[in-house]
C-alpha cells in the first residue's frame, strides 16, 4: 500500500459511500449497476475503469454480465478499504450517472437479492493442521498480509467464497462443524432474517447482533447473517 493511502475504519468506509449507492462488505466497497444488455454493461464497465484512471488496476474489480455489473473497490495489496477507495467510489458514481447509469446496492428492491458475500466457516480443534487441506483442495491462497497458520483463505480469482476457521475447544460430534456466513449490507440484514424465518428457519443466537445472527433451518443446519456493524468500537 502506498504511503499516501490511509486505511479506513468500518464505519468510516460505510458512511463515506452509503448515500451514493455503495455498501461496505468484508473489507470491500461494492455496488451494482443494472443494465439492459452486455453492450451497455461494457459501457458501464469502461466508464468505471476510466473514472478510476491509473488506480484501476490496484483498486477496481468488476463482474460484467448482460443484466448487471458488480463493481468492487479495495486496495488489493492490503485487502482493505482506504480513503482512495471511497474517493474512487464517488468518482465512479459520478461518471456512471453522466452516462445514464445508477449505482445501487439493491437493498429493499424487487431484485432477487441485494449485494452479498458468502464465507465458509470451518470449526476445528487444530486449525494449522486442517488449513493446508482446504487450501490445497480449493486451490486457494492467503490474503495479502494475512498468511498465518490460522488465517482465512481466499479464491485467487475472487469468485468463490472465502474460507475461515473457527477455533473449537472440545470435540463436537453432535452438530455440524461447517457453516456458511452470509455478509449482507447492514440495512438488509433484518429483511433477510425475516425471510429466513418465514421460510421455516429460526434464530438460534443473537447476543452479538448486529455483528451477526445465527439462524438454523428446520433440521438445525446453521447460517450466520453478518454485517460490518458491531465489530469495531465507535
Amino acid at each position: 500500500m502506498t504511503g499516501n493511502e490511509h486505511l479506513l475504519r468500518m464505519r468510516e468506509a460505510s458512511d463515506a459511500v452509503e448515500d451514493i449507492g455503495w455498501r461496505y462488505l468484508l473489507g470491500e466497497l461494492r455496488t451494482t449497476v443494472v443494465v439492459e444488455s452486455l453492450a451497455r454493461g461494457t459501457e458501464a464497465a469502461l466508464a468505471a475503469v476510466t473514472a478510476c484512471g491509473p488506480d484501476a488496476d490496484r483498486h477496481l474489480r468488476l463482474d460484467l454480465r448482460a443484466e448487471r455489473v458488480v463493481l468492487v473497490l479495495q486496495n488489493t495489496e492490503s485487502a482493505q478499504v482506504t480513503d482512495v477507495d471511497t474517493a474512487l467510489a464517488a468518482r465512479v458514481t459520478q461518471a456512471l450517472a453522466a452516462s445514464g447509469f445508477t449505482t445501487d446496492p439493491e437493498v429493499g428492491t424487487p431484485s432477487a437479492r441485494s449485494l452479498q458475500l458468502v464465507e465458509i466457516a470451518v470449526d476445528a480443534l487444530d486449525i494449522p493442521a486442517v488449513r493446508p487441506f482446504w487450501k490445497a483442495l480449493f486451490a486457494y491462497i492467503d490474503e495479502p498480509e494475512r498468511d498465518g497458520p490460522t488465517d482465512a483463505l481466499v479464491d485467487p480469482l475472487r469468485q468463490g467464497p472465502a474460507i475461515w476457521f473457527q477455533q473449537m475447544d472440545a470435540p463436537r460430534p453432535q452438530r455440524n462443524r461447517i457453516h456458511f456466513d452470509l455478509c449482507v449490507p447492514h440495512d438488509e440484514a433484518r429483511r433477510r432474517i425475516a425471510a429466513g424465518i418465514e421460510a421455516g428457519g429460526r434464530v438460534t443466537y443473537d447476543a452479538e447482533a448486529p455483528a451477526f445472527w445465527v439462524l438454523a433451518d428446520p433440521e438445525g443446519n446453521e447460517v450466520c447473517i453478518t454485517t460490518w456493524q458491531g465489530r469495531q468500537p465507535d
